[in-house]
């Protein structure tokens, strides 16, 4: 465990403000799971379901671009024939991905296993295989966590009402019944228990949807504690609640329900003492759209580069393909990313960000006395650091060639050689003495 790993540990083992986790509301995260899923720093989000038939946005294109009456249909339509769990976990894998998440419901309502306490579900498909089942089981085979996103807000349940419902509920309660939140968190809480249940271990439970009206901060925190008991050990984030601030994905400041921040589709800023972890698309969209703008391999060794240096996990979302096969130039995209982490995803596995706070040349990451430096543009002439407070021993590219540096009161000069220049990231390892 390295230095920022443990410091977090020592702050939730005793329970000071630090900590930021309110334990009188909940308790605080397990700080090995905590630990063990910062180390980890790279996964793959998913976001699928029958919506893929469309192409539009999952959740948010019910009641807009597909009416709310033609969305609710798509599950009968909804038919993978060519899904394979362990497919989708070799390529997590091959990616360098440590783990996966899957939106399990989205803002739809619709779930994508065979819920007990529903029929919009799996059950509602030719298919009706079960796919949290599926790939649940492929992730802990091949040694990756396993995590599922569900939605707080759910427009297709009457219970759940609200002014900001696109196309309306999906069915009318019976007659003489009026909607109750009460009710539908009941729903809430026998859905959550039946995942952690029948799939778990889980490593996080991916929270969406708390923005609108009906969730409250006590409705939050209440979540939270009910979590807390189904798995002492599984993680859950900051959208658990209300204290969310924008798409930023920061928790206000004295109010910080859940275990880490969700900044989404933005590299979050710096930031070594609360946890983090930023979710972005390798297209535009998070469900499958034909023809979307896929990201460049410069773009995603960016991001990846960016959010760790950041002191960030990164979940790098796919979209597949109603078929059940993720897109071929994704999958293309995502093994090219692999072939680059097979080569340096010890910069980046295991590391926390910084000693030096990301610039227009890039980032840093360290373990230790070992800090790598990410240079994703190269300055005209050289490379300025402020002193990270520390000797510097050494400084060398990664075949072994040493650079070129000097270290004085202002900071540390190293001088590049183009002949190093790397498209995607050079990196400069430096080697300090200990403190």
């Amino acid at each position: 465990m390295n230095t920022g790993r443990f410091l977090i540990v020592l702050a939730l083992l005793s329970g000071g403000p630090a900590a930021l986790f309110a334990a009188e509301q909940a308790a605080p995260a397990d700080p090995e799971s905590l630990a063990k899923w910062q180390d980890m720093r790279f996964g793959m989000f998913i976001h699928w379901g029958p919506v893929s038939i469309k192409g539009t946005e999952i959740g948010w294109s019910r009641g807009r671009e597909v009416p709310a009456a033609e969305y609710d249909q798509l599950p009968a339509q909804f038919n993978p024939v060519l899904f394979d769990a362990k497919e989708w976990v070799a390529l997590a894998k091959e990616t360098g991905m440590r783990y996966v998440t899957i939106t399990s419901k989205h803002h739809d309502g619709f779930c994508i296993w065979d819920s007990e306490f529903t029929d919009f579900d799996m059950s509602a498909t030719p298919f009706k295989r079960d796919i949290l089942r599926e790939l649940s089981d492929a992730c802990r085979d091949a040694g990756l966590a396993f995590s599922t996103y569900h939605s707080i807000l759910d427009w297709y349940q009457p219970d759940y009402n609200t002014i900001d419902a696109q196309g309306g509920p999906g069915y009318a309660l019976p007659e003489g019944q009026t909607p109750s939140m009460d009710r539908y968190q009941e729903y809430l809480h026998n859905q959550l228990r039946e995942i952690v249940t029948k799939y778990g271990p889980l490593q996080s439970m991916w929270f969406d949807g708390e923005w609108e009206s009906p969730w409250t901060k006590e409705r939050g925190w209440e979540l939270l504690r009910f979590c807390r008991e189904l798995d002492p050990k599984m993680l859950v984030n900051n959208r658990v609640g209300k204290g969310r601030q924008g798409m930023e994905g920061v928790t206000k400041e004295g109010f910080a329900p859940g275990d880490y921040d969700t900044p989404e589709q933005q590299v979050g800023a710096f930031n070594i003492d609360r946890p983090w972890e930023t979710c972005m698309t390798i297209c535009n969209q998070w469900a499958w759209k034909p023809e979307d703008r896929l990201k460049s391999l410069k773009e995603c060794i960016d991001i990846l580069v960016q959010t760790a240096g950041g002191g960030g996990n990164l979940l790098l979302n796919v979209g597949p393909m109603p078929d059940g096969r993720i897109e071929p130039r994704q999958v293309e995209r995502l093994r090219e990313i692999g072939a680059w982490m097979k080569t340096n995803g010890d910069t980046i596995y295991g590391t926390d960000g910084g000693p030096f706070r990301p610039g227009k040349w890039g980032c840093a990451t360290h373990k230790g006395n070992t800090v790598f430096l990410h240079i994703l543009k190269w300055p005209e002439k050289a490379l300025v650091l402020p002193d990270p407070g520390q000797k510097v021993l050494s400084a060398a590219y990664r075949d072994g060639t040493k650079a070129k540096f000097k270290q004085n009161a202002d900071g540390v000069t190293i001088s590049l050689d183009k002949k190093q220049l790397d498209p995607l990231d050079t990196i400069v390892v430096l080697t300090l003495e200990p403190k």
